[in-house]
């Protein structure tokens, strides 16, 4: 009996683990004069434990007059869906979407209604959340959370739509970002939405835009507002709202006329001290878990890319407007450069997150258990992380993509086209070699272990990866579409097989801590945790 009540405590640990594993998302707009090469850039990690790795090619399709659109629940909007046959993994059986979403063992996901079909839909990457097509249309994401409503569950007669369902349909249907918005503000009027408050970064070659939405508490309609980056600026989400006054008749904003007087009749409505509508604060968008779980990282993010606006870490209230909307960088900024903003744990400041007693001997900048840790933008529960570009330069559309944390993998290029069989159906559950997130998730777990010791050897044989990947698609430039991606694929290949070598000399030369220079490796000292 002993022995059984050891291993129920060790399993109720790991229920406890896993429940607290959900961190969210941090998401970012690089505006074509923000970069160095001219490129707009979408960027978003996936940083939810039950995350499904599966990075799926959805090919355009023709329709016949008359045919209906399936709209489809997601799990990862909150928890799995028993009565829709909707699961964390995998995350969607629709055969008719696309190859990858057959699974003959499962039950096919039933859908929350129908929309009508459009004649012709174009091409996309999806996981999680929609991802870019073909013609180079990018989304980015995050949730967010309203004191006013955290989570509106789907049942008839409320929304059908969630942010997933809502991007994939932009995808589909949609060349341009203000396209993608006007669509999705529509699609929201008329069907509603379900679960909780979302951004959506909509960006195209030429403009970025932010989709904030959040259902009503009947789940008919929803709010949502839009807001244009400026070109040349920068801007971040880490689950918070992030657009403040609300300017009928201004340009650069899009939201439904009918807003101001919703917000009024939901008795949500706030205001700045200038008196405008306040979108922010009628959302009542206070942080979640600690109160410095988002705005810290909108801090971080801001600050890298421009140090001369000498942002205050710290903030009054989760309302602040002590961080703007976007930034103009201090210098333009490279992809290597927007790669390594997703692999930072606060490093050389005062949050430090290798720093402090919690860190452990080895430095390790992630916190596990179920204490609310403030966390920064790398994350222990990020599956995968992409990084969207489009210029007139490039063949085509493109994203490099991480599997697994970035700080401990690497940026692959990939096209908006068939992928390598290794990205498709990775289940989390099940071990397997030949997949992508399994072979990212070696080289991470390896490392977690001995972060200090193993960390910096990962980094250099990431960056040494990408630019090799970069000099690739910088020497492809003259190809056609298809033989581009044919071209991104073999480098993806060979990457794969570069990042299983890493793993077997990593283990070998470390030998369960044995290869160890202790001196090195461990921290001198344990600081202080610095909380607020």
């Amino acid at each position: 009996m002993k022995s059984k009540a050891i291993f129920m405590s060790v399993a109720l640990s790991l229920v406890c683990l896993a429940a607290s594993g959900a961190e969210a998302c941090t998401t970012t707009i690089v505006t074509k004069g923000a970069s160095a090469d001219g490129s707009a850039y979408v960027t978003h990690s996936n940083d939810t434990y039950s995350s499904d790795p599966s990075i799926v090619y959805v090919p355009a399709k023709d329709h016949p007059a008359g045919a209906m659109r399936k709209v489809y629940p997601s799990a990862v909007a909150w928890d799995d869906l028993p009565e829709y046959e909707c699961y964390s993994t995998p995350r969607l059986v629709a055969p008719e979407r696309a190859a990858a979403y057959a699974w003959p063992d499962r039950k096919q996901t039933k859908p929350l209604g129908e929309i009508p079909e459009v004649a012709h839909t174009y091409a996309y990457i999806d996981s999680d959340y929609a991802v870019m097509n073909e013609h180079g249309l990018m989304l980015g994401e995050c949730t967010n959370n309203s004191a006013h409503l955290e989570y509106l569950e789907p049942k008839e007669g409320r929304g059908i739509f969630y942010a997933t369902e809502l991007g994939r349909v932009a995808l589909e249907r949609c060349r341009t970002a203000r396209e993608a918005i006007r669509l999705m503000g529509e699609l929201i009027d008329k069907y509603g939405l379900w679960g909780t408050g979302e951004t959506l970064l909509v960006a195209d070659r030429e403009e970025g835009w932010v989709l904030e939405m959040q259902p009503t508490p009947t789940g008919k309609g929803g709010f949502w507002i839009a807001q244009r980056v400026p070109d040349g600026e920068f801007f971040v989400a880490a689950n918070q709202f992030r657009i403040h006054a609300i300017k009928p008749g201004d340009p650069n904003q899009i939201f439904n006329p009918q807003l101001p007087d919703m917000l009024k009749k939901a008795g949500w409505a706030a205001y700045d001290k200038k008196g405008n509508l306040d979108w922010v604060r009628s959302m009542h968008a206070v942080e979640d878990f600690h109160p410095y779980f988002a705005l810290r990282r909108v801090w971080r993010a801001l600050s890298l890319v421009a140090p001369s606006a000498n942002l205050p870490a710290k903030v009054k209230n989760w309302d602040t407007e002590a961080y703007p909307f976007s930034v103009r960088p201090d210098h333009p900024l490279t992809l290597a450069e927007i790669m390594d903003l997703h692999r930072d744990a606060y490093e050389g400041t005062a949050f430090d997150r290798r720093k402090g007693e919690n860190a452990g001997p080895f430095a390790l900048p992630y916190r596990y258990g179920k204490t609310k840790w403030e966390r920064s933008i790398t994350s222990s529960n990020t599956a995968y992380t992409w990084i969207t570009q489009v210029n007139d330069k490039l063949p085509g559309p493109m994203f490099w993509l991480s599997m697994s944390a970035p700080a401990e993998s690497t940026y692959i290029p990939l096209a908006v086209a068939p992928l390598p069989e290794a990205y498709a159906k990775n289940d989390r559950t099940k071990f397997d070699p030949e997949k992508a997130w399994w072979i990212a998730q070696q080289v991470t777990t390896l490392t977690k272990g001995y972060y200090s010791a193993i960390a910096p050897r990962v980094r250099e044989a990431a960056h040494k990866e990408e630019q090799r990947s970069m000099e690739l698609v910088a020497s492809s430039a003259g190809q056609s579409k298809e033989a581009f991606a044919h071209t991104l694929r073999g480098n993806a290949d060979r990457v794969f097989a570069d990042w299983r070598e890493l793993y077997g000399k990593l283990l070998a030369e470390h030998d369960g801590g044995h290869g160890l220079d202790y001196d090195k490796a461990f921290q001198p000292k344990a600081d202080k945790v610095l909380r607020y």
